[in-house]
């Protein structure tokens, strides 16, 4: 028989025995769906999360003091006060490859407006700090040597503390009190949303980092160095020269291990994936055991078929069927059964990660690529669960089948 006639008998005894086809195809379809709801939600997080390392800054290089070290007694990334003021100038005259350069001081503040407040974090910056986090002002102007030579009280909003203080209002050229100072509002940033660990970036006031250290007591500490590579290329070279300055900056000598932590937007990216890269092996096991359940379930009911059909294979050999055309009839017969599941199960998963999308409003991106890998998946099932049931099929001897009551 040809391939499309092996086919047409497929579908003709699936249809005859629909219920049970059916329930055979449910392990099937439910492990399609969780590979495409899988991919689907895997890509659309990794999507989002390169979108949101983007938006941190262009080429950008983080200092921040602490070793990362995981033995030993060397405290986390951001554990120690090691960064100065002094470390920040020697990084914009020394290092070669580092277009921009700005310190981060790092304090929290209950934020006054009137009768309203809202703790929020206080970040001390320098100029180019706007332009290395790609961050614009939305609304007003940015600050600029003059506020920071001058230490003047002047702050920029982020748009979560905008809304909770001033809701709809323009913030601009009001005054905002932080710690017991009267700053002047100059402008509100754009909303950036959550950093890829879930942080909202937007609860945040901006003031030049001299007015931080001059004006407001509290525990303060660079908690950053930001720097911009001059190109993407450049960033490893960035790294190197980064922390040669700063080993010579703090005295470390040739064995001494470093009291600062260096990373890139890749290092980030990759920190960042760690939890959709859990989510989709989880994904991948609930994937993985539904194909197999599903394929155990279609190499049994083909067994079954075999014993309820062995009078007509009795006849198919009679009139002259090979072995091997035997074979290929419930081969044909376990792979289409599997393919069914698997178009079933495409389709559930695209509808199930639209509804997670639309409910959870969790990013999702599904392809082509991801229904072809799992209709690939079903088919492969098919194949390797039904190759057992059709050699049976297949090794019957026609006297005895025709004698099968």
């Amino acid at each position: 028989m040809t391939i499309r006639r092996l086919i047409q008998v497929a579908l003709g005894s699936i249809r005859r025995n629909a219920g049970r086809s059916l329930l055979t195809m449910l392990g099937v379809v439910i492990g399609v769906g969780s590979v495409v709801v899988m991919v689907a939600i895997g890509q659309g997080a990794e999507a989002e999360i390169t979108a949101k390392i983007q938006a941190l800054g262009t080429n950008l290089v983080v200092v921040t003091p602490g070793t990362d070290k995981k033995t030993g007694v060397s405290g986390g990334a951001g554990s120690m006060d090691s960064l100065t003021l002094d470390d920040v100038k020697k990084v914009q005259k020394e290092a070669l490859n580092a277009e921009l350069s700005s310190p981060v001081i790092q304090t929290f503040s209950m934020a006054v407006n009137g009768g309203a407040n809202w703790r929020t974090l206080i970040m001390g910056v320098d100029v180019p700090w706007f332009t290395i986090r790609s961050w614009p002002v939305a609304n007003g102007r940015a600050f600029d040597d003059t506020d920071v030579r001058g230490n003047r009280k002047v702050v920029i909003l982020g748009a979560t503390v905008a809304e909770a203080l001033y809701g709809d209002d323009d913030p601009v050229g009001r005054t905002l009190r932080l710690r017991g100072i009267p700053l002047e509002i100059v402008g509100v940033l754009p909303k950036k949303g959550l950093t890829p660990d879930g942080n909202d970036q937007d609860d945040m006031v901006v003031v030049p980092y001299t007015t931080v250290r001059s004006r407001m007591a509290g525990r303060q500490f660079i908690a950053q160095i930001l720097v911009s590579a001059r190109s993407e290329t450049a960033v490893p070279e960035t790294i190197s020269e980064l922390r040669a300055i700063l080993r010579e900056s703090h005295g470390l000598g040739r064995n001494g291990e470093d009291d600062f932590t260096i990373r890139d937007q890749r290092a980030i990216a990759e920190t960042a994936s760690e939890t959709t890269d859990v989510m989709r092996t989880l994904l991948m096991v609930v994937a993985s055991v539904s194909l197999v359940v599903g394929g155990i379930g279609i190499m049994n009911i083909m067994l079954v078929s075999v014993t309820e059909r062995t009078r007509e294979i009795g006849i198919r050999r009679a009139l002259g069927a090979r072995r091997r055309d035997v074979l290929a009839q419930f081969l044909v017969e376990a792979v289409v059964l599997s393919s069914l599941g698997g178009f079933i199960g495409a389709a559930l998963g695209v509808g199930v990660t639209e509804a997670v999308g639309a409910w959870t409003g969790w990013p999702t991106a599904v392809t082509a690529s991801s229904i072809a890998v799992a209709m690939a998946f079903s088919a492969a099932v098919g194949i390797f669960f039904g190759w057992w049931p059709a050699r049976r099929a297949a090794a019957l001897d026609p006297i005895e089948a025709l004698r099968f009551q």
